[in-house]
């Protein structure tokens, strides 16, 4: 026996609370202080972190930030740490921290991707140095504190990252899942509630809008990670640097101006989820409602394609909607102003004259269509303005 004994109930809420401390200094720490610097954390509070993951994971700051970062920056290529896409998800699923190690082993993506990770004293000489100390010693102090239930505890607590983090998130993230957004490449929500991996799981939020502290942005999302960078910054510990853009409206406003413009790029992936319920689904509703038959039949499971984004439509797929399109002028002329309207954003070197004029004519092409979704939406994009600061 331990020098300590609990109740069953004890060791299952001692075991949780534990495990969950681990989840938020992942997701507070390592994910948005760390490897997206969306916000700046109190000297104590990071360095509380930052020993907690060495005494629970052994990982180290500088190597997480860099395969994350890598991450990011390839998606769903094959210089991708850990992608469903290239790896398959039973790989990602069960063998995401082998995932992680290989990446981790690449001296190359370490000194690209890891600038800005803690490269102090302790550092160098403790929790990089000897990275198996901190959960060694924590496996005697459980066993000391709780004998041998501790080695369960201690189990638990190894497990618990590379199972949720590691696997689900890498893995489920861009597999199966809602989708909020229409970004570039799979990520998914894997539920709405973010409390078993401290809000990682609205990973198509995070894909978004990487560099944001907050990861929920529904009102029905929780995201229990920013509720403790929230509790922080009331208490002076931590200040939120990034925050995902959020689309703001002057309903009186009747012009297309560059203040429109720049509120439009800026919010552009609220624009196009706008554009997907509004309108494509609208459209879509209306045309099956009037097609018959093979039409029909075509029709009825092409709407998320229409809606998403080009670069993930495989040949299967684009044959799907061609054939789809084929059969309806009103969604041909939607998917067609869906695409012109992508390209505003997508014309880096345009100058704010000519995508002001872009938009002045898409608008005025869009409300003269005869297609009654189409001409209400064109309509409302004069109301966007730019977010009070």
């Amino acid at each position: 026996m331990g020098l300590l004994e609990l109740s069953a109930w004890g060791y299952v809420a001692l075991a949780l609370i534990l495990t969950h401390i681990t989840i938020v200094s992942v997701t507070v720490f390592f994910h948005r202080h760390q490897a997206h610097r969306a916000l700046d954390l109190h000297p104590a509070v990071s360095h509380f972190f930052r020993f907690w993951l060495w005494l629970t994971t052994g990982m180290v700051t500088r190597e997480w930030v860099a395969v994350h970062r890598k991450h990011h920056a390839c998606v769903e290529t094959p210089d991708d740490p850990h992608s469903p896409k290239i790896y398959g998800i039973r790989k990602v699923l069960l063998e995401g921290t082998e995932l992680y190690r290989v990446g981790t082993a690449d001296q190359e993506t370490v000194d690209k991707y890891g600038f800005g990770a803690p490269d102090d004293w302790i550092e160098r000489n403790l929790y990089t140095a000897h990275t198996k100390w901190g959960i060694s010693g924590l496996l005697v102090l459980l066993l000391v504190l709780f004998g041998p239930i501790g080695l369960s505890i201690w189990a638990l607590q190894m497990l618990w990252i590379p199972v949720w983090a590691a696997g689900v998130v890498n893995g489920l993230g861009h597999y199966w899942g809602y989708r909020n957004f229409e970004c570039g490449d799979a990520s998914t929500n894997i539920c709405p509630w973010g409390i078993l991996i401290g809000g990682e799981e609205l990973h198509n939020n995070h894909h978004a809008f990487a560099s944001s502290a907050r990861l929920s942005n529904k009102w029905w999302e929780l995201d229990v990670g920013w509720m403790y960078i929230r509790t922080f910054e009331l208490l002076g510990l931590a200040r939120v640097k990034k925050l995902a853009p959020r689309p703001a409206y002057a309903p009186g406003k009747a012009l297309v101006d560059c203040e429109t413009v720049t509120a439009i790029v800026t919010s552009h992936l609220h624009v196009m989820a706008r554009y997907a319920r509004e309108v494509v689904r609208r459209v879509h509703r209306e045309e099956l409602r009037k097609a018959e038959g093979p039409a029909r039949r075509m029709l009825k499971h092409t709407r998320r394609l229409i809606t998403r984004e080009e670069s993930r439509l495989d040949e299967h797929a684009r044959h799907r909607l061609q054939g789809a399109l084929e059969h309806s002028q009103a969604l041909q002329v939607v998917y067609r102003f869906k695409q012109e309207l992508q390209q505003l954003w997508k014309e880096r070197a345009a100058t704010q004259e000519s995508l002001l004029h872009a938009l002045q004519e898409w608008c005025r092409q869009a409300e003269s269509t005869g297609i009654k979704a189409l001409e209400d939406f064109a309509l409302s994009l004069r109301g966007y303005v730019l977010q009070p600061a």
